[in-house]
């Protein structure tokens, strides 16, 4: 019975990744496809991806989704690590609550409602001689670092309400600074939500279509934009050398995150065990 009973949840979790895993498989499997039909092999080629390299509009939509989801991803991760220690550090603050609710309303919020309000904003700002940004790459990364906010906030959350703060109160007894605390022991140790912070801030980013249709101008179309106005037209075969790609680099930087993850708290582990 023990057997059987292992066998199905072996089969549901085959069948579960299969179904999350083999279109992509197939999609990197095409892309090395000759023919133009993306559903039919013909014979091995890389001449997609050839093309997809000498694709002007692509190349530069990619560059513009690049620089707007590192920028963004990383000033996320900033403000919204100062949020979060706001949040679990001065519990007595008046307005903490509403303060925690207005942080996370983006989780919450349809993308469509978020970027007509921040399309309505923008041109309300353009009006004022103050505001020195037009449309553009500006607003799209203003944009984007708005909602990764809410999603860096809750995982620095989640990990500083469960530090052990004994680490950070024998350092001061022994009369280190406040601020060296900080960046000599607090910091390193929430390095790994840090680094999943930022990296889901910049997948968030480089995946949005809806709100950077709405705050985009002229000359800031991003790579998902691009993809998915080709998509209405059907898909090409560079469009699948273009997610091969993506998807490589995406794998390349989940290892590397994993591996500094680990180190982080072999590191964490360590010092638990000196403190005792």
């Amino acid at each position: 019975m023990r057997a059987k009973k292992s066998r199905l949840i072996l089969m549901v979790i085959g069948f579960g990744y299969a179904f999350l895993y083999l279109p992509i498989m197939m999609l990197i499997v095409f892309s090395f496809n000759e023919s133009r039909l993306v559903t039919v092999w013909s014979r091995f080629s890389t001449k997609w991806y050839y093309e997809l390299l000498h694709n002007q509009s692509i190349l530069k939509a990619a560059w513009v989704s690049l620089q707007v989801a590192i920028i963004s991803a990383t000033i996320a991760v900033i403000v919204g690590t100062l949020a979060a220690i706001v949040i679990t550090r001065f519990k007595s603050l008046r307005g903490r609550t509403l303060f925690n609710g207005l942080l996370t309303a983006p989780m919450v919020m349809p993308d469509v409602i978020t970027g007509l309000a921040l399309l309505l904003l923008f041109v309300a700002l353009e009006q004022s001689p103050f505001w020195p940004f037009s449309r553009g790459i500006s607003t799209i990364t203003i944009a984007h670092t708005t909602l990764a906010i809410a999603y860096v906030v809750v995982i620095i959350t989640s990990r500083l309400a469960e530090f052990d703060r004994s680490l950070e109160e024998a350092a001061l007894d022994l009369g280190a600074h406040p601020m060296m605390v900080f960046f000599r022991i607090t910091l390193p140790l929430i390095t790994p939500s840090l680094i999943a912070g930022w990296l889901l801030a910049f997948t968030i980013s480089l995946d949005d279509v809806v709100i950077a249709s709405f705050v985009s101008g002229a000359g800031s179309t991003t790579l998902p934009m691009i993809v998915f106005s080709s998509v209405r037209w059907g898909v090409t075969p560079q469009i699948n050398a273009l997610a091969t790609i993506i998807v490589s680099l995406v794998t390349l930087g989940v290892i590397i995150a994993g591996l500094l993850i680990n180190r982080q708290q072999r590191l964490e582990r360590i010092l638990n065990r000196n403190g005792r």
